[in-house]
């Protein structure tokens, strides 16, 4: 058995009106409703909607790590 793994990357955006760690936590656990075997993640883009000069809301584009299954 070889014990190379092969790994695929998917990008997804979370929203929180809370904080940026919310919305990270909220794409990932939406997530791993479908994707199995999600490993690691990384923050590519943070941005968010401002209303009534305060922040309304956050968003981050992240791109999730998962190992496909059988390698």
């Amino acid at each position: 058995m070889s014990n190379h793994h092969v790994y695929k990357k998917v990008e997804v955006v979370g929203s929180s009106t809370e904080s940026t760690d919310d919305a990270i936590r909220a794409a990932i656990a939406e997530c791993g409703k479908t994707v199995r075997y999600m490993e690691w993640f990384e923050v590519k883009e943070t941005r968010g909607h401002i209303t009534d000069d305060k922040v309304a809301h956050f968003q981050v584009v992240l791109q999730i790590g998962f190992r496909i299954a059988g390698s």
